[in-house]
């Protein structure tokens, strides 16, 4: 009788408690508590990162969890930030006048669905993609559902953010850059030397931190748009370079 290797389940483990911790983010949206179900979004994201950073630990490797991986991301990045984007849309139009309220808006809702179908496809791509080391291509799932799961928060702090079409066009926005060609900068240090890479990625982690600080949980969108536009110049800035 083989014994059983305890260490080698450690990561899938994790990654099982992301996929978890995304149900319970479904489950309080639809309890319509949007501020539990962000929160459950983060403590996924720390579970996923988690996860790799115990296999590297503990160097042990799964054929199945690179696959599990992807199918808790879709779950915790994709379905749960749907659930409370969906949810927002809803109260959002409820907000607006009678005669705003027609068929048509109700059913634009529904656009938001392309979130999870979108992650869905990035993540496939991502798992066959051998290039994704340094860079992403397309906005990553786990900063997409920070986007989106807390704009309900951001809300409060910015007053375009409970309008129906402008929630509405940030979440079909972000879809498609989770498709897109777009280089997206990966916060994964390999070193701590302020240069090359580095100096975006602790430019981001500051705007982070001050951010946080003046906004609190609706600080997240910011951040996540933040990121979005230091990537996009840092890689312009670098391409203009090399040529």
């Amino acid at each position: 009788m083989s014994k059983i290797n305890i260490k080698q389940h450690i990561p899938n483990t994790i990654t099982c408690l992301n996929l978890v911790c995304g149900c319970f983010s479904i489950m309080s949206s639809l309890n319509g508590n949007l501020t539990f179900a962000a929160i459950w979004i983060v403590t996924a994201a720390v579970f996923d990162f988690c996860d790799g950073l115990s296999a590297r630990l503990l160097h042990v490797t799964s054929a199945i969890g690179k696959e599990l991986d992807s199918l808790s991301d879709v779950v915790s990045f994709g379905v749960a930030p749907t659930m409370i984007a969906y949810k927002w849309l809803t109260i959002c139009f409820l907000q607006m006048p009678s005669a705003a309220q027609t068929p048509f808006a109700h059913y634009m809702t529904y656009w938001v669905f392309l979130v999870p179908a979108l992650s869905a496809v990035r993540l496939a791509k991502f798992n066959l993609d051998t290039k994704q080391t340094e860079n992403f291509i397309g906005m990553p799932t786990p900063a997409n559902a920070l986007f989106l799961g807390f704009i309900p928060a951001a809300a409060e702090h910015i007053a375009i953010l409970n309008n129906f079409w402008v929630v509405l066009l940030f979440a079909v926005f972000f879809a498609i850059l989770l498709v897109s060609p777009i280089n997206m900068i990966s916060l994964k240090f390999k070193n701590f030397k302020f240069s090359g890479m580095n100096i975006a990625r602790y430019l981001i982690l500051l705007i982070g931190i001050i951010l946080l600080i003046v906004f609190k949980l609706g600080a997240f969108p910011l951040i996540i748009f933040g990121y979005l536009l230091i990537s996009i110049f840092y890689h312009t800035l670098t391409n203009l370079e090399v040529i």
